[in-house]
């Protein structure tokens, strides 16, 4: 049973909640300084949308094959080494991706960047979950607005480095560089001990009660269903963030014409919108639940993107891109949360299980969207996304009404 007890945080919780933010920030940086040149990287290496599809599909390839290899890393050296060192070596793989010179090093390089990213995504949400338990309240919306946030600075410094005709190399070695010193610092004020202490525990609100690390197990068959429901959730919502990462640039360079630095709008667009959806995220599950956040969300996504698609202009599909990142925004944080509380599994699997899995949509949107795009066009392989809602739709019901 866990009892809930009312606590302030301490300075050494505060700062550790900012060193995880830090981490977020870097993680989502990091590879968006990679995504808007892959147009560039695409046309240098003279290769179809199939073939892009198949070589970007390296990444989520990487995570899904270290992804469960997470938990143990964690339990064996720590939450926050294991984060900070796979931020180290995502760095590297993005490096090699930008500078390849073949298709089989930009996959090989991406791949070895999605493997180090999962132990990164894994690591840091434990570790963000540790610093919740801390706080007594949900947080880990915020961790992931950050990441929001790094996102659109990683974006942004791509499309100043194309404005500026800057290099593929010196910018992605810049951008290593800084978000590894970035992720070092932050590793000084992480939380200290075993990631299976018992944290104390606060009161949570509304919809976030987080049970200790030594709660009950309570098997059934429904445990199953709703991890499967949880895990096509957080896949729809990796499926509109690899639209935005794999093919809103393409789209808005290639079939709508738009300058290389205005192509980049598209992802920007979309993280920015994101981490707006995060930072109001909180407050809105407070107020009207998850699962109808989520319902909303998915209907918002659904809506504004099909019309994008359907009336194809460079403003409207960057709004349209837009629409989608705010509605999906809190989707993969709710998967996760309520993974992580699930009776039945041990302490963490949860959470290890929906990140791992989750991954398949990251694996098979772009090959599917590439293979849809040679057949047809781009704009029908991006009806994805108006597709993810409806799926979000039909599986919200497992996440939490309003209470009271």
């Amino acid at each position: 049973m866990t009892v809930d007890v009312l606590r302030r945080p301490t300075p050494a919780d505060r700062r550790a909640r900012v060193a995880v933010a830090v981490l977020f920030f870097t993680n989502g940086a990091l590879f968006a300084n990679l995504l808007p040149r892959y147009p560039q990287i695409k046309a240098d290496l003279g290769i179809g949308n199939a073939a892009y599809g198949l070589a970007v599909a390296a990444f989520p390839a990487g995570a899904i094959t270290a992804g469960l290899a997470a938990g143990i890393l964690v339990r064996r050296f720590g939450s926050a080494r294991v984060a900070v060192g796979g931020t180290l070596l995502t760095g590297v793989g993005i490096l090699a991706a930008g500078l390849a010179d073949s298709v089989a090093v930009f996959a090989g390089a991406l791949f070895l960047a999605g493997a180090m990213d999962a132990f990164t995504d894994v690591a840091q949400n434990a570790h963000g979950l540790r610093v919740q338990r801390r706080y007594g309240r949900s947080v880990i919306n915020s961790f992931h607005a950050v990441w929001s946030i790094g996102a659109v600075t990683g974006g942004s410094m791509a499309a100043a480095a194309i404005a500026l005709d800057v290099s593929r190399g010196p910018h992605l070695s810049v951008s290593a560089v800084v978000f590894a010193v970035a992720a070092c610092v932050a590793l000084r004020y992480c939380l200290p001990g075993p990631e299976t202490e018992t944290e104390p525990a606060g009161e949570t609100g509304a919809e976030d009660r987080t049970p200790s690390p030594t709660r009950a197990p309570a098997a059934g068959p429904r445990t199953g269903w709703v991890l499967t429901a949880l895990v096509l959730i957080a896949m729809a919502g990796t499926l509109v963030e690899d639209a935005g990462m794999s093919w809103a640039t393409l789209y808005l360079s290639d079939s709508l014409h738009a300058t290389a630095a205005l192509a980049a709008s598209g992802y920007v667009a979309l993280v920015g919108a994101q981490f707006a959806g995060r930072i109001v995220g909180d407050r809105l599950v407070d107020r009207f639940g998850q699962r109808a956040v989520a319902r909303s969300g998915a209907l918002i996504a659904a809506v504004g993107m099909g019309l994008a698609l359907a009336v194809p202009t460079v403003p409207g599909t960057v709004l349209g891109f837009a629409a989608a990142g705010f509605g999906v925004a809190t989707l993969v944080p709710a998967a996760m949360h309520e993974a992580d509380e699930l009776p039945g599994l041990k302490p963490g699997s949860g959470l290890t299980l929906v990140s791992w899995l989750m991954r398949l949509g990251f694996l098979l949107s772009p090959p599917v969207v590439g293979l849809v795009a040679d057949a047809t066009s781009l704009r029908v392989g991006l009806l994805v996304v108006p597709l993810a809602g409806f799926l979000v739709l039909l599986c919200a019901g497992v996440l939490r009404p309003r209470r009271g």
